[in-house]
């Protein structure tokens, strides 16, 4: 071939890797929305913030401290995403090490024997290498030496794909902080909820009492012929009715120290608290901020930007597959039929240097689906985005509104309870002197006991509150 059937060859070569790279299927792509309001709805716009209070000080009982603490270390969720955390890692050093140089370092031995009566072996037999040595037979074959390949990062493919490899690792850092947080305020809230039984259970147990001395005088009026038959039997069904509620309490304790102690993990066993100021536990007051600096705070909205901009930075790597790629490739060491002429210079020395301009031409499907998959992806992580951010603002502004009404409710309900738990004493006191049927009494004690259970609901509810506006802020993982 002359030259200028090898300069036409040349040109007719990148005339067709051109082509095959400026066909590149158009996609929507659609841009995240940022926007959030200005404050919350009934707050002001004060940028003291509660979710910048470290967990220790937002929670100051030492017993649920401990908890804390104590499933910080041990929890296996969070250990899990750990382990996540290293795997992202590896990920970041993989892609960072694509788009370096690749050089390794080889050796070989063996030996190959080739039929007299071939091509090969006739045009070797007898041959001469130098001072009367004829062509070993058979041939042995040793080589000793370092090979590189590198691929030319001209459309920024490698570099990009590192970059979205950091990406999915920083979200993976989000992810375990917000596993972090949602676990803090599970445990809390757990806890909360034990204390609340705690207090359910001494209440039954005192309106056990109650309605046991009420039987007893029940029995006493129906020997003078005060009562009938059947007040007795209804004073003692509501006791057993009580008692069988104490079991039930005493069950749910049992499960929800179990669930602690499985996010602390450890095996069962008791939970150190203090339940008798439940009823007057004072949440301290929560400073919202402003929308935006969920931004900042919430991990998950943190978590769901990285896999946006990894997913963008995806989009670039599938689109960089259309274009030619360049690679070189490099080489040299020793090679000889014997291994004594292993290191003879230069007859035994090799070397090489080629480089490769390669582009897809035909059949491009699968770049194409990738590429436009990519673009999919894009568009998905864009709307998580924005339901991320949507819902943290809506849970945020839920539990303001909880925090508040929540605290009215117990007010209301406290003077309730008071309301009836006077008037129980009213009725028994009415019922001696036969002023009041047996019926008035069991209701009112059948109202004050299910009042006094809303109340501790209620107060349960309330610390609920202020454990979810904590976790909706964004606190917990700092």
């Amino acid at each position: 071939m002359n030259k200028l059937n090898k300069i036409k060859y040349a040109g007719l070569t990148c005339v067709l890797i051109s082509l095959a790279s400026c066909s590149i299927p158009s996609v929507v792509t659609r841009e995240e929305n940022k926007t959030t309001p200005a404050v919350f709805a009934n707050e002001t716009n004060d940028t003291l913030n509660t979710a910048k209070t470290q967990w220790k000080s937002y929670f100051t009982d030492s017993n649920l401290s401990t908890l804390i603490d104590t499933a910080l270390k041990n929890n296996q969720e969070l250990n899990i995403n750990m382990q996540e955390l290293i795997i992202a890692q590896s990920e970041v050093r993989a892609r960072k090490g694509e788009y370096l140089p690749f050089v390794n370092l080889g050796a070989s031995a063996g030996v190959d024997k080739v039929g007299r009566f071939t091509n090969i072996g006739a045009s070797e037999a007898n041959t001469e290498i130098k001072d009367g040595i004829e062509t070993p037979d058979p041939l042995q074959d040793y080589k000793i030496g370092a090979f590189a390949t590198w691929e030319a990062d001209i459309w920024g493919k490698l570099h990009n794909a590192k970059k979205a490899a950091v990406g999915r690792y920083l979200a993976s850092v989000e992810g375990r902080n917000f596993v972090q947080t949602n676990l803090i305020a599970e445990i809390a809230n757990s806890y909360y909820e034990l204390l609340a039984l705690d207090n359910q259970l001494d209440i039954v147990k005192q309106n056990i009492d109650i309605q046991t001395n009420a039987l007893v005088i029940v029995k006493l009026q129906k020997e003078s012929a005060r009562v009938t038959e059947l007040a007795v039997r209804r004073f003692e069904a509501q006791v057993l009715k009580t008692r069988g509620m104490q079991f039930s309490i005493q069950q749910q304790i049992t499960e929800t120290e179990n669930k602690i102690n499985f996010m602390v993990g450890r095996f069962p066993q008791a939970i150190a608290r203090e339940h008798k100021s439940f009823e007057k536990l004072v949440p301290t007051k929560v400073n919202a901020g402003i929308p935006s600096q969920l931004l900042e705070n919430r991990p998950d909205i943190k978590q769901a930007e990285m896999e946006l901009l990894a997913a963008n930075l995806d989009i670039k790597v599938a689109k960089a597959r259309f274009y030619p790629s360049v690679s070189i490739s490099a080489g040299i060491g020793f090679q000889a039929f014997n291994a004594k002429y292993l290191l003879s210079t230069p007859e035994s020395l090799l070397y090489s240097f080629a480089g490769d301009l390669v582009a897809p031409l035909i059949n491009r499907n699968a770049i194409k689906a990738s590429y436009i998959s990519a673009n999919a992806k894009q568009i998905q992580a864009v709307y998580n985005y924005e339901r991320t951010l949507v819902n943290a603002y809506v849970e945020v502004a839920n539990q303001l509104s909880k925090i508040k009404n929540m605290q009215q409710s117990f007010e209301l309900k406290s003077q309730e309870v008071e309301a009836l738990n006077q008037s129980v004493g009213i009725s028994n006191d009415l019922f001696k002197s036969a002023r009041a049927d047996y019926m008035e009494v069991l209701l009112t004690q059948r109202d004050a006991l299910e009042s006094k259970f809303e109340l501790i609901e209620t107060k349960k509810s309330q610390m609920n509150a202020f454990v979810d506006i904590y976790r909706a802020l964004g606190g917990g993982w700092n």
